[in-house]
Parts: structure tokens; C-alpha cells; sequence
């Protein structure tokens, strides 16, 4: 080890010298990293027919597992299928118990542009029973779901950074049977905003507005709904997440409001990141909202 001089080492000159230096060094260093870095792609170029190469996927995020829908869209250009394996309801309103299972329930998304894509939403197999806890009646009906067709656009933030937002129409069309759909088209508007907070937790805020068909007879009426839904990667691969769910319906006949505890967990394997395996159970905290829900899925980007 060299050491200075008892002269040279009390002397602020030599120190502000070797201090100079080694910034001159460092900041060479730094500008030659800056000027080997690749130059970040344009986004804007990338479309259905100009696809985003696989170098600049962005990483994999869905609108599983919980309720929220996140301002995320699919890469240009690309499809991602999410769905569930099965999912299970159980309602105990209004005297009766009805147990309602989705065998699968996929949701296929197209990315258009770097922050558009195209979302379509059915169930091929619904199953509804209803029983009467008094008398112990039962009814079943099963069959099709209703079509969900969605556009979602990312308004700020797509590509990183501390706030996104995006707005996602939707419509449904009544493809569903009698007892599992109610035929009608209805339609609405969500508006999901995603806040990057403090030691790795987000928060998806979604506020939606919906028409839908009045309980008594064919007019429309206004229904909402809300959530606040934080998670958090606990490894490289694993986010869990936890979520309040509220919905009020102002049918005209009588207005109702469900509220929601809600808890996920994702797993995306390391060795393959186009993949996403995911579960959740869904507690109702009111005696409107059904008892609970429990369900897994996967999602598979191409």
C-alpha cells in the first residue's frame, strides 16, 4: 500500500487533484457506458402488422388475478389469452343458495398498437343451481356465458414510470341462456389508474360506470363500482395482492350494494416469462355479496 508524504497528505491541493481525477475518470467512464447503451426502440412504430420484437416485449402483465383491470396493454402485435381453470361462486342471498362454476372463462387480448389492444370475454360452459334452503327446491341452468367485447387504451405510462392510466369501453352481448345471462346488451366504461408506491407496492384504482338492464323490465338504469387493490412482489417471480371491492347497483326496484375482500397470488416462472399461473379467494363482507368466491388461472403470452 503507497502512502503519501506527512506533507502531501495535510496539503488540500494534491487531494483536490486525485479527487478531480478520479470524477474524470468515473464520468469518462459513465459517458462511454451511455454511448454503448442501445438506444430505446421507437414504440410508436410497432403495430398488429409490425410487431414488437422480442427484445422489447415489455414484462408480462394481466388483468389477473383479482377484480382490478390494470392500465397495462398487450405489446403490438402479439395475443395473450387469460383464463380461468375453474371458478367457483357461492351466494347465500335471499333464502336461496345458488353455486354457480365456470369451466374455463378466457379472455383473448390483441395488441393493435404499442398502447391498444383488443380484448374478447366468454365462457363456454356456465353452470347456475339454485337451491331453496326452505323447502329444498332446486333449479339448474347451464350453457354459454355472455360475450365481453373490450378495447383497453394506455393513456400515460405504458412503458414504466410512477403513474399509468387508461380507459377500457366495453360492451356485452347476451349470448348466455335463460338463468345464466338476463339477455340484455349492456355496456360501460372502466378507468384504471396504477400508482407506483414506496419498498415495491402498487395501487390499481378502478372506477367504473355501467348501464345496465333494470331487474323489472327492459329500461337501463346506472350501476358503479370500485376497488383499491395493492400488491407486491414478495420474490422476483411472485406478487401477491389484496384488494377492497365495492359495487352499487341503482336498479329502481331497489338499489343494492355489494363490498369485497379479495386476495391473489401470481406466479410468473423465471425460466418462462410469457407465462403467468395465478389463484385467489374472493370474501363477501356484506349479506348481498356472495359469501365467496375462489378460483386459478394462466395466462399465456404469443
Amino acid at each position: 500500500m503507497t502512502t503519501l508524504p506527512a506533507a502531501a497528505a495535510n496539503s488540500p491541493v494534491p487531494l483536490a487533484v486525485a479527487v478531480g481525477l478520479l470524477m474524470t475518470i468515473l464520468g469518462g467512464s459513465a459517458r462511454a457506458d451511455a454511448s454503448n447503451a442501445a438506444p430505446a426502440p421507437d414504440r410508436s412504430a410497432f403495430s398488429l402488422f409490425n410487431p414488437t420484437p422480442v427484445a422489447d416485449l415489455r414484462a408480462l402483465c394481466t388483468d389477473r388475478p383479482t377484480k382490478s383491470t390494470s392500465p397495462c396493454t398487450v405489446d403490438a402485435g402479439h395475443l395473450q389469452i387469460e383464463s380461468d381453470l375453474f371458478n367457483v361462486t357461492v351466494d347465500r342471498g335471499g333464502g336461496q343458495t345458488t353455486t354457480t362454476w365456470m369451466a374455463t372463462n378466457p379472455t383473448l387480448k390483441l395488441g393493435l398498437t404499442d398502447t391498444l389492444d383488443a380484448e374478447l370475454n366468454l365462457s363456454p360452459y356456465v353452470s347456475v343451481l339454485t337451491r331453496d334452503r326452505a323447502t329444498g327446491e332446486r333449479s339448474h341452468a347451464s350453457g354459454v356465458g355472455d360475450l365481453f367485447l373490450r378495447v383497453k387504451w394506455n393513456l400515460l405510462g405504458g412503458n414504466g414510470g410512477p403513474v399509468a392510466v387508461a380507459l377500457s369501453p366495453y360492451v356485452k352481448l347476451p349470448t348466455a341462456g335463460a338463468g345464466v345471462g338476463n339477455g340484455a346488451v349492456e355496456g360501460g366504461v372502466i378507468a384504471p389508474v396504477n400508482l407506483n408506491l414506496p419498498a415495491g407496492w402498487s395501487l390499481v384504482i378502478d372506477p367504473e360506470l355501467d348501464i345496465v338492464r333494470n331487474g323489472a323490465n327492459g329500461g337501463r338504469h346506472l350501476n358503479t363500482s370500485a376497488l383499491l387493490s395493492f400488491s407486491r412482489g414478495v420474490s422476483k417471480s411472485v406478487t401477491l395482492s389484496a384488494e377492497v371491492w365495492t359495487d352499487t347497483d341503482f336498479d329502481p326496484v331497489g338499489s343494492r350494494t355489494q363490498v369485497s375482500a379479495d386476495l391473489g397470488l401470481a406466479w410468473i416462472p423465471p425460466r418462462a416469462p410469457d407465462w403467468q399461473f395465478d389463484g385467489g379467494v374472493n370474501f363477501g363482507l356484506n349479506r348481498q355479496t356472495p359469501a365467496a368466491q375462489a378460483y386459478m388461472g394462466v395466462s399465456r403470452r404469443f
